[in-house]
């Protein structure tokens, strides 16, 4: 039995609110259960240097946490001084994810940022912040277009995040802070809405794992991911 009572393939409730953010281009609160991450994505017309006259884009991804977004305070990274190698590590995978499912050609030159702050911690924050930041470029990108600064939306496909583990020897998805912290392995898996594999994170807490295990894992993440798309979807009202 699962902590929450949820079947092992069942993700928590899962809401994605856009328009929550009256000054950005495109914005998502995402929940999955209780985490909860503000996801924002800005427009730049400044690129990179090193991809200036290529006549192509770039979409970056900053990725943060509140002080009390956990059970305890912490400090603010900007009070410490440098962001630790955890934040670093997250929201270069966000920004990876993203561009994998952008045609960066067809952006023209420009630069969109997707910042994710999350708001409240219970296990997922970086599988939430991909989920949601996808929508809220998709926002942004929508909004190009209104405007006639792009002539489509940009996108070769949709992305999402889930998590899935062995909790008490059992694949379930859709870890939260009770199944995580006590997880005999845990994996991150990004996702296309299309089946793709973007990248898989996954490592063994107690003792490796079956090829078998990760093939049950792998098999709850498509489950999942089909299922976050939908709501994607959804949200953005798209087909």
């Amino acid at each position: 039995m699962r902590p929450s009572g949820r079947a092992i393939d069942a993700l928590r409730s899962v809401t994605l609110e856009t328009g929550v953010n009256k000054h950005a281009e495109g914005s998502c609160l995402v929940k999955f259960g209780d985490t909860h991450v503000l996801c924002t994505a800005s427009v730049d017309e400044r690129i990179p240097g090193w991809l200036r006259n290529q006549g192509r884009g770039w979409v970056t991804a900053e990725y943060g946490m509140l002080p009390r977004a956990t059970t305890s305070r912490t400090d603010r990274e900007a009070a410490r001084g440098k962001q630790t190698g955890r934040t670093q590590e997250i929201q270069r995978l966000i920004g990876r994810s993203l561009r994998a499912v952008t045609d960066l050609q067809a952006m023209g030159e420009m630069q969109v940022k997707v910042d994710c702050d999350v708001l409240q911690a219970d296990g997922g924050t970086r599988t939430a912040s991909i989920t949601g930041g996808f929508v809220a470029l998709h926002m942004a990108f929508q909004h190009l277009v209104k405007i006639g600064v792009l002539k489509a939306v940009p996108f070769t496909d949709t992305v999402a995040a889930v998590s899935c583990g062995l909790y008490e020897g059992t694949a379930v998805l859709d870890l939260d802070y009770a199944e995580d912290s006590t997880a005999q392995a845990d994996a991150n898996f990004v996702l296309t809405g299309t089946g793709a594999v973007i990248e898989v994170q996954g490592t063994a807490e107690e003792k490796p794992f079956s090829r078998a295990q990760f093939n049950d894992l792998l098999d709850l993440a498509e489950i999942g991911v089909q299922e976050l798309t939908r709501i994607q979807k959804l949200a953005l009202g798209i087909e």
